[in-house]
């Protein structure tokens, strides 16, 4: 995959070491805390955080009229802890097959990859998340928005 198109790319400083960000992508604990958009939770995450490893979440959000559930999986890529995580994601049922992307364009592709790169700088994390195959501008490119301002709210008034 390229990210020579225009993807969703989100760039932030983060005020917390290194190890603490890295943590938040590959402990499926902390990844629960943060990861989605305003209103999703993520009642499951499993991450096998190994080159070829594999990677199952399950993002929820409910409303009076329902339970909304998605689900996505993938397999890691690249790993050079706590510097680099390249990973792929798909959307899929609950039993891990991959499906066709619900609610995006046709063109969308089956197969997208993720790209985050850390490094430090005056005690903060410079993060940059590149999500190769969602669209900037796009309701992917502002859940990630909203779930990267869940990530650094967590580390808000905290002690790096």
């Amino acid at each position: 995959m390229t990210t020579d198109n225009d993807w969703v790319r989100v760039e932030r400083r983060i005020k917390a070491p290194i190890g603490k960000v890295w943590a938040m992508w590959t402990d499926p604990n902390l990844f629960r805390k943060w990861y989605g958009p305003n209103g999703m939770t993520v009642p499951a995450a499993e991450m096998d955080v190994v080159v070829g490893g594999r990677r199952k979440v399950c993002m929820q959000m409910q409303t009076p009229e329902r339970t909304m559930t998605m689900w996505f999986v993938g397999e890691y890529k690249e790993i050079d802890a706590p510097r680099r995580l390249v990973y792929t994601e798909s959307m899929a049922d609950e039993a891990g097959n991959i499906v066709s992307p619900q609610g995006m364009p046709e063109a969308h592709p089956d197969v997208t990859e993720v790209i985050v790169e850390l490094s430090e700088s005056d005690g903060h994390t410079l993060m940059k998340m590149t999500h190769v195959g969602v669209p900037a501008g796009s309701a992917g490119a502002g859940g990630w928005a909203q779930a990267i301002d869940k990530l650094e709210a967590l580390f808000a008034g905290a002690r790096a």
